[in-house]
């Protein structure tokens, strides 16, 4: 493998905060590394670094020679009197490729691509420029960045760097601001990549697929894994037992060394110089933090009644704009889990602003259940008082939370298990990372107890371990919840069904969470190719007898009613067969010999009405 950089003994600090402690690394040709840590240890100021915007405080970066280097950060700037086409070109390095455009987007050459007459290459920039941008769903090329919102300048930035394909393509959260069409596209597109890429995003679905290696910056330190995400999570679980194991030894060393330290002060003159070493070596090596399990949080929410809402018949639609919603109807049900997918700009945050009563429909109405207390986690960021300390903002909220059963969680504890330690809860708000705020405003909705959850793109500026609690919080959440959200694995986890925005108001209904309904779309893609073969072929073919029956297929939630069947009736079957032999072992009391015959006929007359209609399915192709 050829080395494009290598990283030796790399430390940075920012103030009295430690970043990196002597971190080396290396990125090699065609390698694709996934850069995983907490918001606030330091992923983003190394990636600055590699990229040259940032410089480390020591430490060596050596790169190959000639090596071109690309990043897309999390929040880009351009000149807001660029036109979208002269945006994406303005990092190309080739003179002969940065086009120019005019104001009224027609193609221009470059001096030296007018000396040299090199048309053909300057078109062919200008068409890959706008293939790729198509497919982030930006078309007018000729309107200034500056009026673009900046989920749009994100996607130009993102264009910018894929059509320069420098030697290492470092990208910075690039799902952000991308609906579920454009990642999946995007994801593709890296797969194919086959230069070097160093990849920071919260989406594991993209970072299984798209990385072959994995760099977990923790305490300072980088630890390499040569697989995917996968891969990665199974023996980080490796290190961190057996880290903790060595802690552990080294501890209890440690209190028998500081014994014999306390004991003998006369002593440690006559031991040798190694031994003293040795111990305060130990001594640092017992007090290094062991990497714990964060308990669930089953927290009881506020009561919540049957009445949750209604959307009695809403429409909306903006003024020359695009139908948000025609004439729709739902009734949320008390615990519901729902998720809300759907490509950008067709409505998905409009509606959650009229269920919140921000925005009014044009007809139609939603009907609140009195109990609802809705907590609200916006796409946008809060207004925080900058100079308050991070404990005193969620203690404005309130001092505890109730867990139910009388026990209660102080705000320290509930910010610690949100991953602020005691040490970074009393720092003041304008030190902390833009993912830590995001952190600590998702912590000031969940400390106000609410019944019901709407989360609009809660993904979005998170790490990966504050996902993962926030998961296992709503997998024991007692209210209902609402998320909007691009992350398909987040999805997964926690909706158990979708509402699918398709665009001019049309809204459908699944009973699954995203990976089901990619399964369902595809298996509905096949099916409808079957059919137009089936009736190509039925159209050449000789005219059949009218009376001939013809067998449609399954649907999608046959296909599951069919499998789950299976699975029940193996079930009943064998609960069947040891009941039965049971009855007739002669060994039951008679309390259970009465209880046994009652269960008999009811399993009987359930099992034959699986097996009837499992039959029925089995008949459909």
């Amino acid at each position: 493998m050829n080395p494009y950089l290598d990283i030796q003994q790399l430390t940075k600090s920012i103030g009295d905060r430690l970043l990196l402690d002597s971190v080396s690394m290396s990125i090699g040709e065609g390698q694709h590394i996934g850069l995983i840590a907490r918001n606030g240890t330091g992923k983003s100021t190394l990636l600055n670094i590699i990229a040259g915007r940032d410089e480390a405080d020591s430490g060596d970066i050596v790169f190959q020679r000639g090596l071109t280097v690309g990043m897309l950060e999390q929040t880009p700037t351009f000149d807001p009197a660029a036109t979208v086409l002269q945006a994406v070109t303005s990092r190309l390095k080739s003179e002969t490729a940065a086009v120019l455009y005019s104001e009224e987007g027609q193609l221009l050459l470059s001096p030296m691509a007018m000396a040299s007459a090199d048309y053909e290459e300057a078109a062919a920039v200008e068409l890959r420029a706008k293939q790729i941008l198509s497919q982030l769903h930006i078309t007018r090329f000729s309107d200034p960045v500056g009026i673009l919102s900046g989920g749009q300048q994100k996607r130009v930035a993102l264009a910018s760097v894929l059509i320069a394909a420098p030697d290492l393509l470092i990208l910075d959260e690039p799902t952000n601001h991308l609906d579920l069409g454009m990642i999946e596209w995007l994801e593709q597109y890296l797969r194919r990549y086959t230069k070097a890429l160093l990849l920071v995003t919260h989406d594991r679905y993209f970072l299984d697929r798209v990385c072959s290696h994995i760099i977990e910056l923790d305490d300072c330190t980088l630890y390499a894994y040569k697989g995917n995400y996968a891969y990665y999570l199974a023996k980080r679980e490796e290190r961190i037992a057996a880290t903790n194991a060595g802690i552990a030894r080294a501890r209890n060393l440690y209190r028998k060394e500081l014994e014999w330290m306390r004991r003998m002060p006369q002593a440690r003159g006559h031991k040798s110089r190694s031994r003293k070493e040795a111990f305060y070596e130990l001594e640092q090596q017992a007090r290094r933090r062991t990497e714990e399990r964060t308990a669930r949080l089953e927290i009881k929410s506020g009561y919540i009644g049957s009445k949750i809402f209604e959307a009695e018949y809403v429409s909306k639609a903006w003024d020359n704009g695009p139908v948000i919603l025609r004439d729709f109807y739902y009734n949320f049900a008390r615990y519901e889990k729902m998720g809300i997918v759907g490509d950008n700009g067709t409505g998905k945050s409009t509606f959650i602003k009229m269920l919140l009563g921000e925005i009014a429909p044009d007809s139609g109405r939603f009907v609140i259940g009195e109990t609802v207390k809705f907590g609200y986690f916006s796409q946008s960021e809060m207004a925080f008082d900058t100079q308050m300390k991070v404990i005193d903002a969620v203690r404005r909220i309130a001092e505890t939370i109730d867990l139910g059963g009388g026990r209660r969680l102080t705000a320290m504890q509930f910010l610690t298990h949100f991953l602020f330690p005691p040490s970074r809860q009393q720092d003041y708000i304008y030190k902390l990372s833009g993912g830590e705020r995001r952190r600590l405003q998702l912590c000031t909705v969940l400390m106000q107890n609410p019944n019901f959850l709407i989360l609009d793109e809660p993904t979005n500026d998170l790490d990966i371990a504050t996902l993962q609690i926030l998961e296992e919080y709503l997998a024991d959440f007692r209210g209902c919840v609402i998320v909007v959200s691009h992350d398909r694995y987040f999805m997964d986890r926690v909706v158990d069904h979708l509402l699918v925005f398709k665009g001019e108001g049309q809204i459908d209904d699944f009973p699954g969470n995203y990976s089901q309904y990619r399964e369902w779309l595809e298996l509905q893609d096949t099916t409808e190719t079957q059919d137009k073969e089936s009736r190509a072929t039925r159209t050449n073919a000789k005219p059949i007898d009218e009376g001939s029956s013809r067998r449609r297929r399954m649907t999608f939630k046959e296909r599951k009613e069919y499998e789950a069947l299976e699975a029940d009736i193996a079930t009943l079957e064998a609960e069947k067969a040891a009941l039965e032999t049971a009855l007739c072992s002669g060994t039951l009391s008679v309390d259970e010999l009465t209880e046994k015959s009652k269960r008999l006929p009811l399993l009987e007359a359930e099992l034959d009405e699986k097996s009837m209609r499992w039959l029925e399915l089995s008949e459909i192709e």
